[in-house]
């Protein structure tokens, strides 16, 4: 290995480890405030990148029906609990169901009228949010809000559950070809014996920007804080007057969002298919893990260190470059286990 060489490993290392930190910082965003270990998180980056594609060939493509089945879920569930707790609606929630069904159609109608394939990228990627950004809060209405008092084991086994049938809808709605966007830039960057690929730049400044607008939002708004409190004690929370259910939603909605962005970013860079998000997400969690689940700035540098190694072991190792990744979890795991002495107890 020559300088040039260790270079562009050190360069696809940085991209993929930009994209493992956002995913991570989701992770462990959902699971602090949720409890919820969100496995589906790569689902999201599968999507995003499958539906700017099919936008791209000026195709309006079966995400907006997933939307709306899952719209529909969410109604269903939220009737259901008020028929249990033996609550009527009231207007606002009324209008809220009426809202979350209409979405969907009022999408699906837009997509088909628009001549997607003419439209600038930034607009696409606009589209690509408004429809699969709503997944995430979705969800958690339909799935996860009824489990909410739930073990975190029970919480786990639903999130897997919730795996499985997205790939499945995954593969009804986007079939089992891959897919690859066009890159935003085509243009390099030469810094002396580094050429950097435009897309590349792309991807990590708009990752460290997303991870700064987290902490931003995080430290300094209102909402940020509401997050932050249910995070740190859910109980007291509630008594102040934060709904969890809202802050699990934002969470979810949050998570979603950061999913598709980066299933947006990394499509021109790499052929992903419906099924390929798992392995991604995986990875990150693989930094939250060296995060403890816990600490935000070294998931993300755990998430680095992850796309790094990956990257060098894909050049000195390459069939086994999985399995040096995920074999990081074990003496992370094992130090964890010996410097912990206590253990916490469920709420």
């Amino acid at each position: 290995m020559n300088l040039q060489i260790a270079l562009l490993l050190g360069q696809d290392g940085v991209t993929n480890g930009a994209i493992y930190a956002l995913l991570s910082l989701s992770i462990l965003l959902v699971f602090t405030v949720t409890r919820v270990l969100l496995i589906p998180l790569g689902e999201f980056v599968a999507f995003g990148a499958l539906t700017m594609a099919a936008f791209e060939a000026g195709q309006p493509g079966n995400a907006t029906t997933l939307l709306g089945v899952v719209a529909l879920a969410a109604c269903l569930a939220d009737a259901i609990r008020h028929a249990r707790e033996r609550r009527r609606p009231s207007g606002r929630r009324l209008a809220l169901w009426a809202g979350t069904l209409a979405w969907p159609v009022a999408l699906g109608l837009a997509l088909q009228a628009l001549p997607l394939a003419e439209l600038a990228a930034p607009l696409r990627v606009l589209l690509v949010l408004l429809v699969l950004v709503p997944l995430g809060p979705l969800l958690y209405r339909a799935v996860f809000a009824p489990l909410a008092q739930a073990s975190a084991l029970v919480l786990l086994i639903a999130s897997i559950a919730l795996h499985v049938a997205l790939v499945g809808a995954g593969l009804l709605a986007f079939g089992p070809e891959g897919a690859r966007t066009q890159p935003f830039s085509d243009s390099f960057i030469e810094l002396g014996a580094l050429r950097l690929n435009s897309q590349t730049v792309w991807v990590v400044a708009v990752s460290f920007a997303l991870i700064g607008l987290l902490f931003f939002a995080f430290q300094r708004t209102l909402y940020g804080k509401a997050l932050r409190a249910v995070a740190f004690n859910r109980t007291g929370a509630r008594l102040v007057g934060i709904s969890p259910d809202f802050a699990g939603s934002v969470s979810f909605g949050l998570a979603t969002f950061i999913g598709v962005m980066s299933g947006v970013l990394i499509a021109p860079i790499t052929t992903l298919y419906y099924d390929s998000g798992f392995i991604i997400s995986l990875k990150g969690f693989v930094g939250s893990i060296i995060g403890g689940l816990a600490s935000y700035p070294i998931a993300a540098g755990g998430a680095l260190l992850v796309g790094l190694i990956e990257a060098f072991s894909a050049f000195f190792a390459s069939q086994y470059k999985e399995v040096i990744v995920f074999t990081l979890i074990i003496p992370v795991l094992l130090w964890r286990s010996l410097t912990t002495h206590r253990l916490e107890d469920e709420e």
